[in-house]
């Protein structure tokens, strides 16, 4: 059976080594944190001590890296994926980055015979196997890493070429960027009215109202129960999106209104100390900017 290789150890990283031994697959990890590597060895896979390493022993390699940077230093810097892999072998980056980096690396790649695809996730870490991956590349490598993506995505959407995958999820992460706002804002209003949150969250979820969505109820349910740690998605993770989102959209001649007051308040949250708390901790910061 063929190893699969995996950068990346983090959240989303460890959600996806569980969905594919679960599908009987045999993977190869590796992540440059020492504590993130231990973790993932919990459950019951082998880790190697760098990217090279790792691309020397497999053909296939998935990534789920914080950003661009992280990405290019894991596919082209010293002891990369490329000074190791074969010609023929396949990079799929999960992460989210934005269109020109995947362009960079793609061609890159495409220079040592190595594919490169670009398929972002489209959904939360504990819904792996249904995950939606909007793909960006050559269809024929698409075709040929389908199978391994069938075991973390019910739906796998060729989109174009190379950074087509990542246009879709930046579009996405600024509507994550405005219902994370949003629902800050509310909760927040509604405790400077002396309705307790947790109430306005019950209250609404026991609706049938069309405001319910997904989202809101895993924000809302963080805030009911004060849980902020143990992040399924941090503030600065949502803050390099959205402006990587607003980025790419001024390229294309449509500076967006909306999110730039989005990046604001994410940018507040961080500079109150909640860089690396849940996104649902937001509206506390909302309450401290108010209460200055």
């Amino acid at each position: 059976m063929t190893t699969i290789g995996l950068c990346g150890a983090g959240v989303m990283g460890r959600s996806a080594a569980g969905a594919l031994i679960k599908a009987g697959r045999s993977i190869l990890v590796f992540d440059s944190a020492q504590d993130a590597r231990e973790r993932i060895e919990s459950i019951g896979t082998k880790t190697v001590g760098s990217a090279l390493e790792l691309a020397r022993k497999v053909e296939f390699v998935l990534m789920f890296l914080p950003g661009p940077a992280e990405v290019k230093i894991c596919v082209t810097g010293k002891d990369g994926l490329l000074d190791g892999l074969k010609p023929g072998s396949i990079i799929v980056d999960l992460s989210t980055v934005d269109p020109e980096t995947t362009e960079g690396m793609s061609e890159v790649a495409n220079r040592k015979q190595v594919e490169y695809l670009d398929a972002p996730v489209l959904g939360r870490p504990a819904s792996v196997g249904h995950w939606a991956l909007p793909v960006g590349g050559d269809p024929d490598t698409i075709e040929r890493a389908r199978p391994i993506l069938e075991s973390l995505a019910s739906r796998i959407y060729p989109i174009g070429p190379s950074g087509a995958g990542n246009r879709v999820k930046l579009l996405n992460q600024l509507m994550f960027g405005a219902i994370n706002a949003m629902t800050a804002e509310m909760m927040a209003i509604a405790f400077k009215m002396g309705i307790p949150p947790k109430l306005l969250y019950e209250t609404i979820t026991g609706s049938q109202a069309g405001t319910v969505s997904n989202l809101f109820k895993e924000l809302g349910s963080r805030v009911s129960d004060e849980h902020y740690g143990d992040a399924t998605f941090t503030v600065d993770l949502l803050i390099k999106d959205v402006h990587l989102a607003v980025e790419m959209a001024k390229r294309h001649q449509a500076p967006p209104l909306l999110a730039r007051t989005v990046e604001f308040i994410n940018e507040t949250a961080k500079a109150q100390g909640y860089g690396n708390h849940d996104t649902s901790v937001m509206w506390k910061s909302l309450l401290h900017f108010w209460n200055k």
